[in-house]
């Protein structure tokens, strides 16, 4: 208290006595009535010789002005004097705000530099979506429809070599036309024809519906029967199916026959002992076929023992991310079913995610042979093998899309082609073949839905 009244009175004489040598000031203290200490300072005005009345208001505010700059300054001397200490806490505080402005002012630049590439990719894949729907639009409209001349022998067009890389490498691009000569018979019914062989797809019947998921891990998922059963519990009619969504995904659900399957009534849920990467399992000769989540390890569920009965990595092949299906969903990985047998659709880095079709041992997962297409996996929104062939559906979104694409292993040949497909439920996330069957079975926005197909016979097909 006394540093605070000594501060005070130096201030006061320092403000109003400033002016003058001659000027006098006076300072005194007394009790007032109430018997309280009043401190009581005057000066000579350094302007006036006598007062002009009563005081202005003005002056009043003036006054007002000067002590309030006194209190002010009074406060930040007690502040500063009362501890060294805290001007050194204050020099630090300046630091560290000072410091978290920086920070901020780095993590916003950053920010705006990250949001203008990702504004130019979005761009970029706008712009390669449009070409896609321009070309698959071109494709479709191509006349393929056969013609019948008066010598018995038909003539259709058939584009070749190739689809246009819409993403990045032009090198990918190779379409011309060829005419080539089909006997007449091969628009005979397949059902008045003896099955001697597999043929190339011709058409792609409506999708039928057969059950609708009623939980948001039905988003999209695996289901399918197996072509060859093995097991004795369990027969070709025995439905199996994976909802796909979820970071642990391991039930596999077991329903007696499709009507059961329709219905919603499992008679058996299995939990896998490893986690199911994505949408492209599938089932064959009493095993259940998957990829394990986050790596490029294939695993065979045998389904009689309820066990892993043989594991092992896809050489080299992309996993989690790195060359999906245009839809995303760690779709790196594929495998699938036909005449033929085990096949894995994936690409690598080596690839630059153009897809590989490898032909799996069944019993032990080795790699027997592989193929790699001159199409990019991300440019596509699913496939299939049939026949030994591989067959890319250009969108899993458009409504009305085309299956845009085919690689045969047998010629080691890709064409292009434009086959009718319905997404009708415009998110199909999920395309597989049952040769047993002849049907696609697919898994479209929550709807399991499968699909008849017909084919043209490779001997009659190659005149």
């Amino acid at each position: 208290m006394l540093l605070q009244k000594s501060v005070l009175c130096l201030l006061c004489l320092a403000v109003f006595s400033q002016s003058r040598a001659q000027d006098q000031a006076s300072f005194s203290r007394s009790n007032d009535l109430t018997g309280r200490c009043v401190y009581t300072f005057a000066v000579v005005s350094p302007q006036e010789s006598s007062c002009p009345g009563n005081i202005t208001k003005s002056e009043t505010h003036e006054v007002l002005r000067r002590l309030t700059l006194l209190e002010g300054l009074v406060s930040r001397l007690i502040a500063g004097g009362a501890s060294g200490a805290g001007s050194g806490g204050l020099k630090h505080s300046d630091e560290d705000l000072q410091e978290a402005y920086a920070q901020v002012t780095r993590e916003r630049n950053q920010l705006k530099l990250d949001q203008e590439r990702l504004n130019s990719q979005v761009q970029k894949l706008q712009s390669a979506l449009a070409e896609l729907s321009q070309e698959t639009e071109t494709l479709r409209q191509r006349p393929c429809e056969p013609t019948n001349t008066s010598g018995g022998t038909l003539h259709e067009i058939t584009p070749l070599k190739g689809l246009v890389d819409h993403f990045e490498n032009n090198s990918f691009q190779e379409m011309k036309a060829e005419l080539k000569e089909v006997p007449a018979s091969h628009l005979i019914p397949e059902g008045n024809r003896s099955r001697s062989g597999c043929g190339e797809l011709l058409s792609v019947g409506d999708p039928v519906l057969h059950r609708k998921a009623d939980a948001i891990t039905g988003k999209y998922g695996v289901w399918l029967q197996d072509p060859d059963p093995r097991g004795p519990y369990y027969t070709e009619k025995t439905v199996w199916r994976i909802d796909a969504v979820g970071k642990d995904v391991r039930q596999l659900f077991m329903y007696e026959d499709m009507d059961q399957f329709s219905k919603g009534f499992p008679m058996k849920v299995l939990v896998l002992p490893e986690p199911v990467e994505s949408t492209g399992a599938t089932v064959y000769r009493g095993s259940l076929y998957y990829q394990r989540r986050r790596s490029r390890t294939l695993l065979r569920y045998n389904l009689t023992s309820e066990g892993v009965a043989s594991r092992r990595d896809l050489p080299h092949a992309s996993y989690h991310g790195q060359h999906p299906y245009s839809w995303g969903g760690y779709t790196d990985i594929d495998l699938a079913v036909d005449e033929q047998g085990l096949w894995a659709i994936y690409s690598t880095g080596k690839a630059k995610g153009a897809i590989i079709i490898s032909q799996l041992d069944p019993e032990t997962l080795e790699t027997r042979r592989s193929w790699e297409t001159r199409i990019r996996k991300n440019s596509v929104g699913n496939a299939f093998m049939m026949c030994g062939r591989l067959y890319t559906v250009a969108s899993y979104t458009t409504h009305n899309t085309t299956i845009n694409y085919m690689f045969d292993t047998a010629t080691n040949e890709g064409n292009a082609i434009a086959v009718p497909f319905k997404n009708k439920y415009r998110y199909n996330s999920m395309v597989d073949y049952n040769h047993a069957q002849r049907k696609l079975y697919a898994w479209d926005n929550f709807h399991m839905v499968t699909y008849d197909v017909r084919s043209g016979w490779a001997g009659q097909a190659s005149g």
